[in-house]
């Protein structure tokens, strides 16, 4: 997996800007002070709430929030800015840093940029530190380029981190099923479901695997159980369709 790099293009040092932005669009009570706060500038409002002796933050609280969602911009500016009041400038700036390439690492694969997110997500953690989601991410990455046995080894870098971590079993079983492993896709995603049974997507992505399967019961019977009537119906159209033409596959 590759080792954090720093961030020396110009687009990068641009987005560094953006996700200060876009971390205090999401909270209309922060002011212009908490932007030179952040990034290391004094301003006389700063300077004043800086000198109240008493006033520290819950720096485990604070922790703990952002090892649970370390994508999360706003999180991660709450917990930057506290690290540079209790002196941890450093640290503050690498927190900022792994949430802008997070956040845009997960952009360009929603953009279709595979490669290139893969390769940003690998520079938002470091091997002595490394973040599950982002593994996940970078496993996803990775089976949409065709990578799937690379993909699997992130997934289960994740998973030592998180084991049974129903979001990362079911991107493991969607894995196992573009390699056209169908019985150990299934062994996986019902384990996923075992571990949150309310979770729709996981439902979804078993029923796809159960339907490729030839057990179209029970993959409509899982369908039916997350949409309205009318909605299930086209879902189950959809599933039927699929199957026919994986049979047409077949017989070809």
């Amino acid at each position: 997996m590759s080792k954090r790099s720093s961030v020396a293009s110009p687009p990068a040092r641009y987005l560094f800007s953006a996700l200060l932005i876009l971390a205090l669009g999401g909270c209309q009570t922060t002011g212009i002070e908490d932007i030179t706060g952040a990034l290391g500038g004094k301003s006389e409002t700063a300077g004043k709430a800086e000198a109240k002796p008493d006033v520290r933050p819950d720096m485990d609280a604070l922790r703990e929030r952002y090892r649970a969602k370390p994508g999360d911009p706003n999180v991660a500016l709450e917990y930057g800015k506290a690290l540079r009041q209790t002196g941890q400038r450093a640290q503050a700036l690498a927190v900022l840093e792994q949430a802008l390439l997070a956040g845009y690492g997960r952009a360009l694969a929603d953009s279709g940029s595979f490669q290139q997110a893969f390769d940003v997500l690998g520079r938002a953690h470091s091997p002595e530190d490394p973040d599950w989601h982002i593994l996940s991410a970078q496993g996803a990455a990775l089976d949409q380029l065709g990578r799937n046995e690379e993909a699997q080894q992130y997934y289960g870098a994740a998973l030592k981190i998180v084991p049974d971590e129903p979001s990362v079993l079911s991107n493991l079983g969607l894995s196992y099923m573009l390699q056209n492993n169908l019985p150990r896709a299934e062994e996986t995603m019902r384990r996923a479901h075992e571990r949150n049974p309310a979770d729709s997507r996981v439902r979804a992505n078993l029923a796809l695997v159960l339907g490729l399967q030839g057990k179209q019961a029970e993959a409509e019977t899982m369908v039916k159980a997350d949409l309205p009537p009318d909605q299930a119906a086209a879902k189950v159209t959809a599933l039927r369709q699929l199957l026919v033409k994986k049979q047409q596959r077949a017989e070809k």
